[in-house]
Formats: C-alpha cells, sequence, structure tokens
C-alpha cells in the first residue's frame, strides 16, 4: 500500500509539471479553461488564434494543446496540421462545432482526441491526464538523432544519407518518390489529399491537374517498397480522401 502511495504521489507530481497550451480566440473560455488547469496543479499559457499557438510553440516546451477550432488569421486545424510537421505532443480539439465532418478532419490532421463546447470539466480533466500519461509512456518527444531515422514495420528512411531500406534491402527512389514517402512516413497513419502532398512535394499551389501526377508517382513508390502491389501493405489508398503511411510497430 505504501509503494502504491508512493507511485500515485509520484504521477500527480509529473503531472503538475506539465505546460498545456490553451489556444481560442475567446477569451473568457481561456482564462476558465486555465483556472481548471491550475487548480489541479498545471501550469499553463494561452493564445488567442493559430499564429499565436504556433509562435508560442517555438517560445515555450509545451507539453498538451487544447485548441479550439473557428478562429481568426489561422483557424485550428490549419495550425494543427502545421504543428505536426514538426511535433507530436497531445491536441485536443476543443470546439463548439458538433459535425462529424469537422471532428473527422480534425483527427485526419492528428489531433488526439475531442471535445465539444459546452466542455464537462471532470471530463475535460480526465481526457487531459489520460493523453499525458499515455504521451509521456511513449517518450514524449524524440530526440534529435531519433529523427535521422524513421522506422515502420519493414521499412527504414534514413534522412541522412536519403535512401529507403526495405526489409534489410536498399531500394533507390527518385528524389521526388523520396520526398513523398518521407513526407508519409514521417505522419504515419496521417491522410494527405493530393493537392497537400502535391504542395508540400513540389513546394507550389496545387491545381486540379495535380491528382494524376501525385497518384503516378505512389504507383511508382508502391512498385518499389510493396511485395504485392495490389495488396498494399505500407502506402494505403483512403477513397475520397487521398493517401496514408499505414502505421506498424
Amino acid at each position: 500500500m505504501e509503494n502504491e502511495s508512493m507511485n500515485n504521489n509520484a504521477i500527480r507530481a509529473e503531472e503538475a509539471e506539465a505546460v498545456i497550451l490553451v489556444v481560442d480566440d475567446n477569451r473568457e473560455i481561456v482564462y476558465s479553461i486555465c483556472e481548471l488547469l491550475k487548480y489541479e496543479g498545471y501550469r499553463t499559457v494561452a493564445a488567442y488564434d493559430g499564429m499565436q499557438a504556433l509562435d508560442m510553440m517555438e517560445r515555450e516546451q509545451i507539453d498538451l494543446i487544447l485548441l479550439d477550432v473557428m478562429m481568426p488569421r489561422l483557424n485550428g486545424l490549419s495550425a494543427l496540421m502545421k504543428l505536426r510537421e514538426k511535433s507530436r505532443i497531445p491536441v485536443i480539439i476543443l470546439s463548439a462545432k458538433t459535425e462529424e465532418s469537422d471532428k473527422v478532419s480534425g483527427l485526419v490532421l492528428g489531433a488526439d482526441d475531442y471535445v465539444e463546447k459546452p466542455y464537462n470539466p471532470a471530463e475535460l480533466i480526465a481526457r487531459v491526464k489520460a493523453h499525458l500519461r499515455r504521451y509521456r509512456a511513449w517518450g514524449g518527444e524524440k530526440p534529435k538523432e531519433a529523427e535521422d531515422r524513421i522506422v515502420n514495420g519493414g521499412l527504414v528512411l534514413d534522412k541522412k544519407q536519403r535512401v529507403i531500406i526495405v526489409e534489410g534491402a536498399e531500394v533507390r527512389l527518385t528524389a521526388t518518390e523520396y520526398k513523398i514517402l518521407e513526407l508519409l512516413m514521417e505522419h504515419p497513419g496521417q491522410v494527405f489529399s493530393a493537392e497537400q502532398i502535391y504542395e508540400r512535394v513540389w513546394q507550389e499551389s496545387a491545381s486540379y491537374t495535380v491528382e494524376n501526377t501525385v497518384m503516378v508517382h505512389i504507383r511508382h513508390i508502391r512498385e518499389k517498397i510493396e511485395i504485392d502491389t495490389k495488396k498494399p501493405r505500407y502506402v494505403k489508398v483512403v477513397w475520397g480522401i487521398g493517401y496514408k503511411m499505414e502505421k506498424y510497430s
């Protein structure tokens, strides 16, 4: 019993050290959530639009984000997409929008959870604690040296040498194929539309003709990394939406 009590105290102390970023254009909501979190022992920082949130991420060591969707300058979903390019910290979408499509969009873009307004304080705190514990159990943010190699099942992408290894054998990709695969492997499970892939890889605005271009490159990547291109294990099509990298341990 004594050991269990000590473990519980250690968990509470660790949670109390967490810094939570609350992002909402409604200052009253930000204030009330911050007060709730402070009561639970967390340290809080605030932002009132997506641009401020991204700026805060550069200046503060944040452990979890509560993120509204509808905001001026840069909305929550756009901020989330930019955030996921460099960080995997837990993000809980907190919004009054209740349409199923908004929930799906947030989760597809990399959100960890979704809580609707008006929120239940006890439920919100429970979800915050759950995601902080899971995040820390996974080791938090990856150290810099681990970011040089991305491993997913039998795939290894070496960023320093810019090569892909499939089941122990090096596979040659074109520069464009490599960039597409790197994007997908950096965000396993996240769905990217053809337009999003094109804009990130080609670094130019997408037009209505880019879908076929991306599709051809995806097909070539599959031919090089998949054992059976008709039943791909890694690069999957999400019909009507785009492409994703299936996640494996």
